[in-house]
C-alpha cells in the first residue's frame, strides 16, 4: 500500500476559494460594464425638475434671461429657445414688458421639420412640404394635420420657464393632441 504524504503542490482551500472569488469579481465587473450602456439605453430619461418646468435655453444652451430678452426683441417677434424635451419652442413677445404665455413648439406636424417664423406673412411656413401655421400656431395649410404644441410660459427669477401644456387648446377648443 502506497502512503500519500501531504504534497506542497496543492494549494490550501483558502487559496482557492481567494482565486474563484478574484475570477468571479472580475467577470461580473465586466460583464455589468457591457450591459449599463444597454439597459441605460432602454431607460427614459427623466426630464426637467419634479413640477418646476425647464427653463428656456438660448441657441449656446445658457439660461434665457427675461429682461435682457424682453430688452432685445420688439413686440409681435417670435424668437427660438429650446425648450421641453430640448425642441425648438418660439416665446412670443407680447409687448415691451411681457412675453405671451404660450410658447409654440416649431416642430411640424407633418414630417418633423423645424417650421421657421416668416416675419413678412406674419405665419409659419414649413420649408419641407408647405405647411403654413398662423402666429398662434394652428394649421391653415396641409399637408400637416395637426397644429403645433404648446406649453406654458411663465417669468420666474429673470428666467422664461416652460411647462407642459395639458388644458384645451385655446386654438381649436379640444384636448391637446401632444399631451
Amino acid at each position: 500500500m502506497a502512503q500519500f504524504s501531504e504534497s506542497v503542490d496543492v494549494p490550501d482551500m483558502g487559496r482557492r476559494q481567494f482565486m474563484n472569488l478574484l475570477t468571479f469579481g472580475t467577470v461580473t465587473g465586466v460583464a455589468l460594464g457591457a450591459l449599463y450602456p444597454v439597459v441605460k439605453y432602454f431607460i427614459p430619461p427623466v426630464s426637467g425638475a419634479s413640477g418646476g418646468g425647464t427653463t428656456a435655453k438660448d441657441e449656446l444652451g445658457n439660461d434665457v434671461s427675461l429682461s435682457k430678452f424682453l430688452e432685445s426683441h420688439n413686440t409681435g417677434d417670435h424668437v427660438l429657445a429650446q425648450g421641453l424635451k430640448g425642441d425648438p419652442t418660439y416665446i412670443v413677445v407680447e409687448s415691451k414688458e411681457a412675453i405671451s404665455d404660450y410658447g409654440i413648439n416649431a416642430v411640424c406636424t407633418h414630417l418633423g421639420c423645424v417650421v421657421p417664423w416668416n416675419i413678412a406673412e406674419q405665419k409659419f411656413k414649413c420649408p419641407c412640404h408647405g405647411s403654413q401655421y398662423d402666429a398662434t400656431g394652428k394649421v391653415v395649410r396641409g399637408p400637416a394635420p395637426l397644429s403645433l404644441a404648446l406649453a406654458h410660459t411663465a417669468p420666474k427669477d429673470d428666467k422664461i420657464v416652460l411647462t407642459k401644456w395639458t388644458e384645451t387648446d385655446f386654438r381649436t377648443g379640444e384636448a391637446p393632441w401632444w399631451a
